[in-house]
């Protein structure tokens, strides 16, 4: 079994999906909620999104965003 930095290989792996999962969540959650500002929203996470506040603002901006089409 490989092992970097003592972890096993597999499970170094598995971390760094989960944190680009988590990385990404603000543009999950406004592409599930088809907001009008989705590449916006893309492009701060993308850039700022390493930043606390920059993640912080842009899953804000995706739950308060206005979704394209309106429920009823």
């Amino acid at each position: 079994m490989a092992y970097i930095l003592g972890l096993p290989l597999l499970l170094l792996i598995l971390i760094g999906a989960l944190v680009i999962l988590l990385h990404f969540l603000p543009t999950f959650v406004a592409g599930s909620r088809q907001v009008k500002n989705f590449w916006w929203i893309f492009l701060v996470n993308l850039f700022f999104g390493w930043t606390l506040v920059g993640w912080v603002v842009a899953l804000l901006w995706a739950l308060r965003d206005t979704p394209r089409f309106a429920y009823r």
